[in-house]
């Protein structure tokens, strides 16, 4: 049995933390509560007979949910949990026993009961009392201020008011998530906690009943997240709990990061050790946080409490003791304020020493004999594809032993392509099976890079198949990419992706099973809980050279032997589909997959990187304004420092595949929006939200490179490089002043800042620029040729002669046959037309 490791954020100064939880059993298959349609369309036109057909019927096909205290639960084919014992006991289902509710306190609150009483069902129906509790708050709309003032209407019997069958039936079936475009959200609008979505209803609710908040961040693909709602947030009795004290926020961190970065770090400092998902903080009113911890489980278990008593006790330190809330509340602030970086006393004089001491660091931490981060034989361990780029451009050979031990382990699909989010062991061998769309977009840019450097077909066959994965099922048809995969299907994590031997060997040859079985470890013991995740286990070259095959013959086998089984595998029930769409990810894509047209040569990959960047442009651009995500045909939430930076970047390196008049003029109008609306022009760097976002808990500028880039670092890099094209140095002066900001970081942990360490290299000695100017025919030849270069500090940019109004950095004048300009800051070489000069002239100088 393998250990699994809680979902967890990267952070480059502690490397991988030791995960909290192991292993869990297993979860069998299991329905959302919910409420059949037939009920919720039959039940306000017919008595209470055919209302007690209806939930009988029901009773023995789902989940009842209504609300209750003190809930019984009562066993016919499967669970009802209602409070039919005392407030319906008008209804007679099955032989259920009588026992009666002592108390009952759902209540109504603006027109929605939270949670849902069948009382008032039956209430509507008979015009007559029917709760039968001996002491009720089931307060009307128009009771709410009496109840507000201690006035509760507490009597044997509570008179709903008339239209509550509604409203009831409503709540039963779904909450207010039902109403959002998250995927995240929407898995929860059948709960029967009161979910809110993230908003001004939310705060107000909590300000006006003098409620804490319980904020329950998380994402599609998080597998514990699912256990977590499974285990509490579908069970009745604690979902009473929460609608009770407290007004429940669940939030989407890949559509909100702003909020998922604030409340991790003031997870850090609460409880001293890493954060992740799902993450659970308590707040006050004022969002001041006041707890914090990531899986909860229902039951006391690994040191952490029961969800239930952790927030009844947390309910009653907010009411008690608000004065020590406020001093911790107060504490936090200063504490994040203290991390954030100090106003830069001046310009720094700048040296090469962060950039060397970053490479010894990161080429000291790799594990010599599998490669990754983390000692020699720990786990877990992430790609980390920001400082590995770093690495490959300074110590290439562990950056190299690291990409082959990837490229053959569990962590990349061997059938259909792309890679998971992380492996669990130090072997690269058994991952957490969700699929990012960031991972594989940056992975994308890395393994061409080390096949430029290398010429190994294994990084060719990893671009590749991890294009033809992206293409297949993350291609959204309005135009981007959509999110993630998850990581479970059928409640089980994983089941997708393993397979039997048996499995195996009934749907190949005996020859391909030979190779198949052989070269992914099918003739070894099983991998994974009594089944094979496949892997490389034996290289092809051992393989033939054992089965006494040619090299060729071998291939052709196992290609044979991977399309039955991709074929196979397709036909089994899919793992959710997270089907937002995420400018920040998109723009890693579109620089992943020019970098890959680039280097390969390759137009298909070139038009699929221009239609992304295109539907960005189109769908995510709005009046000036850059959106963040885009669902159902909407886009929606303004865009963070990361996607101006990312979508920056991406058009930098699109343009140098093919350029575009139309992805310059974007570039710039990003360039000036990460300007006047995130840059601190006082102090340097980059906030997260722009000047006009809501007011926060706290405000930052994020730099560490974690599963994603820092923004500061890859803002910085990119405003750079514009200034070299465009020549205005309103850009570059920016990624100064964003450099002398952070200059602690730069000094004392520039291995945790490797985006940022671009910038400065390029600060250091300025990226060479190559213009080609000459007929639009004769110009890709030249493209080509350069592209097979691995240079990181150069960009190539073919500008056919019909381009006009070019800026400065690229206003060369038009030729008759190609003409290369080779720059460096404002000095620029004499042209050169002959393409063996010009490689001579471009081997004369690296960085």
């Amino acid at each position: 049995m393998r250990s699994r490791a809680v979902d967890q954020i990267e952070h480059p100064r502690t490397d991988h933390r030791r995960v909290e939880l192991r292993h869990q059993k297993r979860l069998g298959k299991h329905e959302p509560q919910r409420t059949p349609a037939l009920i919720k369309a039959g039940v306000a036109q017919r008595g209470v007979a055919n209302l007690r057909a209806l939930l009988r019927n029901a009773a023995r096909k789902v989940i009842v949910v209504a609300c209750s205290l003190d809930v019984e639960k009562h066993h016919v084919d499967r669970t009802i949990t209602t409070c039919f014992d005392g407030c319906a006991q008008a209804l007679a289902i099955g032989n259920l026993p009588r026992r009666g509710v002592e108390r009952c306190c759902a209540r109504k609150r603006r027109g929605v009961l939270a949670p849902a009483c069948v009382a008032d069902v039956i209430d509507n129906l008979q015009r007559s009392s029917a709760c039968g509790a001996r002491e009720c708050k089931h307060a009307t709309d128009e009771n709410d201020q009496a109840q507000k003032a201690g006035m509760h209407a507490v009597g044997r019997f509570c008179f709903a008011e008339h239209n509550a069958t509604k409203r009831t039936l409503a709540v039963m079936s779904s909450n207010r998530l039902a109403q959002e475009t998250s995927p995240y959200l929407r898995q929860h609008a059948h709960n029967p906690v009161d979910w809110f979505p993230w908003g001004p209803e939310a705060l107000a609710r909590a300000r006006d009943e003098d409620k804490p908040i319980l904020l329950s961040i998380g994402y599609s693909a998080c597998h514990w997240c699912h256990v977590m709602a499974h285990e509490s947030f579908e069970d009745a009795t604690t979902a009473a709990l929460m609608n009770r004290l407290y007004v429940n926020i669940k939030v989407d961190r890949e559509e909100r990061p702003d909020l998922d970065h604030v409340y991790q770090a003031t997870h850090r400092l609460l409880s001293e050790r890493g954060g992740g998902w799902p993450l659970t903080v308590l707040l006050t009113p004022g969002l001041m946080p006041f707890f914090s911890g990531t899986y909860l489980p229902p039951a006391p278990r690994h040191g952490l409490p029961a969800f239930r008593d952790l927030l009844e006790r947390a309910e009653q330190l907010y009411r008690t003791q608000p004065q020590q809330i406020e001093r911790l509340a107060e504490q936090l602030r200063e504490a994040l304020e203290r991390g954030e970086p100090g106003a830069p006393t001046g310009a720094r004089a700048w040296d090469r020493q962060p950039i060397e001491a970053a490479a010894a660091t990161l080429a000291a931490h790799i594990d010599p004999v599998e490669g990754g981060f983390g000692g020699a034989g720990t786990g877990p361990k992430f790609p980390q594809p920001q400082r590995l780029a770093f690495g490959l451009a300074h110590v290439p050979d562990p950056v190299l032993l690291t990409l082959r031990k990837m490229a053959d382990g569990g962590i990349y699909d061997h059938l259909g392509g792309g890679f998971y989010r992380y492996s669990v062991d130090a072997h690269w061998s058994i991952p957490h099976f969700e699929k990012m769309l960031y991972d594989n977009g940056a992975l994308l840019a890395l393994y061409s890079d080390a096949y430029l450097q290398t010429g190994d077909r294994r990084f060719a066959r990893v671009v590749e198949e991890t294009i033809a994965w992206a293409e297949r099922e993350m291609r959204a048809p309005s135009g981007g990419f959509f999110s993630a995969l998850d990581a479970d299907s059928e409640g089980a994590e994983g089941l997708f992706y393993i397979w039997s031997r048996a499995a195996v060997q009934s749907l190949l040859t005996a020859d391909e099973f030979a190779v198949a079985g052989a070269h992914y470890g099918l003739d070894r013991a099983p991998n994974f809980e009594g089944h094979w995740h496949l892997r490389v286990a034996k290289p092809l070259d051992a393989v033939a050279a054992a089965a006494g095959r040619t090299l060729e013959e071998t291939n052709a086998l196992l290609q044979a032997a991977r399309a039955k089984l991709l074929q196979a595998r397709a036909a089994r029930p899919r793992p959710g589909l997270d089907d937002k769409i995420l400018t920040s990810w998109n723009a890693l894509m579109v620089r992943g997959l020019a970098r890959a047209a680039r280097s390969f040569d390759r137009s298909d990959w070139l038009a699929s990187a221009q239609k992304t960047a295109d539907f960005l442009r189109e769908q995510l651009w709005v009046s000036g304004r850059l959106f963040a995500t885009f669902q159902a045909g909407t886009a929606r939430h303004r865009g963070y420092l990361d996607d101006v930076a990312f979508l920056l970047d991406g058009l930098l390196e699109l343009m140098q595949a093919q350029f575009r008049r139309t992805d310059l003029d974007f570039a710039c109008a990003l360039a000036r929006l990460l300007l006047e609306s995130f840059e601190d022009t006082q102090e340097g760097g980059f906030y997260f939200t722009s000047h006009d976002h809501e007011a926060l808990f706290h405000r930052a500028k994020p730099v560490e490179d974690n599963a994603t880039p820092g923004g500061n670092g890859v803002a910085a890099f990119a405003l750079q490089r514009l200034t070299h094209i465009t020549g205005d140095p309103r850009y570059g002066a920016a990624a100064e002043r964003t450099l002398n900001l952070f200059d602690a970081h730069l000094r004392q942990v520039p291995h945790a800042v490797p985006s940022l360490l671009g910038a400065l290299e390029e600060f250091l000695v300025p990226a060479r620029v190559v213009v080609l100017r000459g007929p639009l025919a004769d110009l890709p030849a030249w493209q080509r040729t350069l592209a097979q270069r691995f240079d990181p500090h150069t960009l190539v940019l073919a500008v056919a002669n019909e381009v006009e109004g070019l800026p400065p950095g690229l206003a060369h004048p038009p030729s008759d046959h190609v003409a290369a300009y080779v720059c460096v800051g404002t000095s620029c070489l004499p042209a050169i037309d002959n393409m063996d000069e010009l490689l001579v002239a471009l081997a004369r100088r690296g960085h």
